[in-house]
């Protein structure tokens, strides 16, 4: 799969997600052109589509998910590891976005795994260019997403303008964008602080498909001087709720299965964005260890990180040399009091759905 080659094809044939989204709104008698302010936006579309520069990576010629499945199959023990099929790791550079740009990598590994792995939406992702875009071209498709009308309490809080700016973004500045292209992309929070409610961000509370993902915990033993302080016991257990969770998303009966091996299955899911207060990476995947001898089995989250450079993971990956401490994250590890989430459901949203996907909600969980 990783030596498949992308053709890039000269310019869009579909700017938009639907054909028909200039015409939303008329009816079946009445049919009206475009405004003057559609007929710019749609010329800013296409100088975009045209202008727009590919994202400069380091490429590692085996894949990086590849060397990670190979590291997975040759840990011994029992465990059961679930990746994603495709994803490029795209490391913050010192000259470029070190510092801030975080976000945007992250972006960009989310949609190298939509192109290469589901062709409906490298038809309608950045104009189907066919290629990840550099950060400054990705600010100015997520500029054209809040001119369209995604996500206006986004825009209020950046002005409107993210090009040339080296502002942090988060989960809602990656829907937002992937949502302008009819992509169905949607947001989890994992909240335990005292101000969170059962309400997402419109002030509703929020009812998703994964829901019904979230498997409720059996709580840990009250703690003694030889065990966990109570506040770690707690903290873990809620943290235990996130991984839970990732773990039913990637094991889900409704994702395909690309491949499978004694102690590997690769999935059609797509990885997933992790934000938390000053970071955020990409999930690619979840391991999951049998504990012996009755105790509990332990989780690992599966992550690239922009932080990280890509020929370190390399060099660990081939080696199989320290990479589980560059990508495996367990559950103690997670001890900020927030996360969020962004996944990806399959297929288009047609233009009535797009319409109510400019409207930025989450799905909360407590914990």
């Amino acid at each position: 799969m990783d030596t498949l080659v992308l053709d890039v094809p000269q310019h869009s044939k579909r700017p938009f997600p639907n054909d028909d989204s200039l015409a939303q709104g008329a009816s079946s008698s009445i049919v009206r052109g475009p405004s003057p302010y559609e007929n710019v936006l749609y010329e800013q579309i296409s100088c975009l589509v045209g202008a727009q520069v590919r994202s400069k990576i380091q490429r590692i010629e085996a894949g990086v998910m590849n060397l990670l499945r190979s590291c997975l199959e040759s840990e011994g023990g029992s465990s059961t590891s679930i990746i994603s099929g495709h994803v490029d790791h795209h490391q913050s550079l010192s000259s470029e976005d070190k510092g801030w740009g975080c976000g945007w990598r992250n972006i960009q590994m989310m949609s190298s795994h939509l192109l290469r792995q589901r062709p409906e939406t490298r038809e309608v992702l950045f104009g189907g260019c066919g290629f990840v875009p550099d950060i400054p071209s990705l600010q100015r498709w997520l500029e054209i997403a809040w001119d369209k009308g995604f996500d206006a309490v986004g825009a209020r809080h950046f002005d409107s303008k993210i090009y040339g700016v080296k502002k942090w973004i988060g989960t809602s500045e990656c829907v937002t964008l992937l949502r302008s292209f009819g992509v169905r992309a949607r947001i989890v929070d994992f909240d335990s602080t005292e101000s969170s409610s059962l309400q997402g961000k419109s002030g509703k509370r929020v009812c998703g498909p994964m829901d019904k993902y979230l498997i409720k915990t059996n709580p840990l033993p009250r703690s003694s001087s030889l065990e966990l302080s109570q506040e770690d016991a707690e903290n873990m257990r809620g943290q235990q709720v996130l991984v839970d969770w990732v773990w039913n998303y990637f094991s889900s009966k409704r994702a395909d299965v690309l491949h499978n091996s004694k102690n590997v299955i690769i999935s059609d899911k797509t990885p997933l964005y992790f934000q938390h207060q000053g970071h955020s990476r990409t999930i690619v995947g979840i391991q999951k260890q049998k504990g012996n001898r009755g105790s509990q089995d332990r989780y690992n989250l599966l992550v690239l990180d922009p932080g990280h450079r890509t020929a370190d993971l390399e060099r660990s990956l081939t080696t199989k040399k320290g990479w589980p401490r560059l990508l495996k994250r367990g559950v103690h590890t997670l001890r900020k009091p927030q996360y969020q989430l962004c996944y990806v459901d399959p297929g288009i949203a047609n233009s009535e759905e797009t319409e109510q996907l400019k409207t930025i909600d989450s799905i909360l969980i407590r914990f």
